[in-house]
Order: structure tokens, then C-alpha cells, then sequence
């Protein structure tokens, strides 16, 4: 059994970091439950040490050094958690790298030329976590059952970068893809003046509705699922997808204000989601 304080220090991450996947999850089983709140841990953990690394405890290089010599890693919790979840689970490594992989982009790529070039960005830092779940939440997951999950992920991170497009401007960062802009005929000047227009809201629908046709992807074959875990699935998945309706309801102001799903929002969805 995973030492309580162990369990309770990834619990309180992902409860701080995301009370979204928070909420949606904590419905599991033990210890399924434990599982989720370890890999969550672990990938705030990776993208902490690239987005805010004056807070981070390790950086990106110290983490998979640790992860490399997991047995023998000590210092945080993170690490006998993680000795927890492969002895546990039948859980590969490799999504971990992939998705340290991913996160090392955004040292050196901070724009996008193509929508292939998102996507397997989306791919890298949000369809591998779907990778890392799966063996978790689902008894035996066929290939088809993974690449759902690997969609459901990109699905996601494309609402992140919806969501977020201000935040990651200021951090120099632009996820939008410059055929989408050519597309929509929104410039890059308007871009940088943070213009909200027709053409960019077009744009940004072009992006809502990729975003819908992964999470149509990601939702099959939920009847496969142990039911509690399918039920966590729908409800993160559910919560993910109001922020698109939230972010319209802003009149797409993306730059300046930040689309959040309100507690009353989320009492719906968990009780739509329950009938």
C-alpha cells in the first residue's frame, strides 16, 4: 500500500493544480485513485520545471535523471510514489519520456507553422498522458482503446491552448498554427495587438471543432471501461469541453481573461453526467 503520506502529498497536487481532474477522478477506487493522482503529480511536475522552474524543485534534466535511476531516486515523494505505480500496474515507461520529450519542445519551438506540427506537440505532452492512464483505468486496454485515449488527450491540450492563448503569448509562446492564420487571414500584427475579430474567431472555431472531433474519438468505447472509470472519463471530459463554451461566451477573449468552468457549472455537468 502506498505510505498515506505519499498518497496525500499527490493528492493535494493534483487537488492545487487541477480541481478539475481533481473532481473528476476522485470517484475512483483505490487504487486506481492513488494511480492517477501519481501520474498527475509527476506530469506537473514536468511541466512545472519548464513553465515556472523558479518554483519547480528539479529541472527538467534532474527529473529524468531521477526517473532513469528510479530505484535508487530519493528526496521527494514523487519518487517511492512512482516505485508504487509500476509495481502496482503493467505500465510502460515510455509515455513519461514521450511526454518529457514534449515539454523539452517549448524550450526550443515556440511557434507553429502547421497544424501536423501541433498535433504532434498535442500528442507529445497530452496523448501521452492518455498512454500512462490507460493501464489504470482500464483492465486490458486493446490498441484501438489507446488511441481513443491518446485523442481524448489532444483533445485537451487543444482546449489548453484555446483557453490560454494570452498566457502563452506572454511567455513568448504561440500554439496557433500560421496556416490557420493564413487561412483566416489574420495576421500576425493583429495577433500581436491581440485583435479579436471575425477572422479570429473563425479561427478559433476551426480550432473548437478539431478539439470536438478528438473528444468524439476519445469518448469511444467507454462501455469497455470498469464504470467508475468511465464514469471519471465522461466528467473530465465534460468539465474540458464547458471551458470551449465558456470561452465563447467571452466573446473569445482569449489575450486578456482566462475561461473558467465555476462550481455550479461543474455541480451540473457531474450531475448530467450521473443520469
Amino acid at each position: 500500500m502506498l505510505n498515506q503520506a505519499f498518497q496525500t502529498a499527490c493528492k493535494n497536487m493534483m487537488k492545487e493544480g487541477s480541481s478539475s481532474f481533481y473532481q473528476a477522478f476522485k470517484y475512483l477506487p483505490s487504487p486506481r485513485r492513488e494511480a492517477v493522482y501519481i501520474i498527475y503529480s509527476f506530469c506537473r511536475m514536468i511541466d512545472d520545471s519548464v513553465d515556472e522552474p523558479e518554483k519547480s524543485p528539479y529541472t527538467l534534466e534532474e527529473l529524468e535523471d531521477n526517473f532513469n535511476a528510479l530505484e535508487k531516486a530519493e528526496g521527494h515523494f514523487i519518487w517511492p510514489a512512482l516505485r508504487y505505480l509500476f509495481n502496482h500496474f503493467t505500465i510502460s515507461k515510455e509515455p513519461f519520456y514521450t511526454q518529457i520529450r514534449g515539454q523539452r519542445m517549448d524550450f526550443v519551438k515556440h511557434s507553429y507553422d502547421t497544424f501536423e506540427e501541433l498535433e504532434d506537440y498535442c500528442y507529445h505532452v497530452a496523448g501521452s498522458v492518455g498512454e500512462m492512464l490507460l493501464p489504470v483505468l482500464h483492465d486490458a486496454p486493446t490498441t484501438k482503446v489507446t488511441n481513443a485515449g491518446i485523442a481524448l488527450g489532444k483533445g485537451m491540450q487543444i482546449v489548453n491552448i484555446i483557453r490560454d492563448v494570452g498566457t502563452d503569448k506572454r511567455l513568448g509562446r504561440r500554439y496557433i498554427p500560421k496556416e490557420l492564420m493564413d487561412k483566416h487571414n489574420y495576421s500576425m500584427e493583429e495577433f500581436n495587438r491581440n485583435v479579436i475579430n471575425d477572422s479570429f474567431m473563425h479561427m478559433i472555431d476551426e480550432l473548437m471543432d478539431q478539439a470536438d472531433k478528438w473528444f468524439d474519438d476519445g469518448l469511444k468505447g467507454l462501455e469497455t471501461y470498469p464504470k467508475e472509470s468511465a464514469f471519471s472519463i465522461k466528467l473530465a471530459a465534460g468539465y474540458y469541453h464547458e471551458i470551449l463554451k465558456v470561452v465563447k461566451e467571452n466573446n473569445y477573449e482569449v489575450y486578456r481573461k482566462r475561461a473558467i468552468v465555476t462550481a455550479r457549472r461543474k455541480g451540473k455537468l457531474f450531475l448530467e453526467t450521473t443520469n
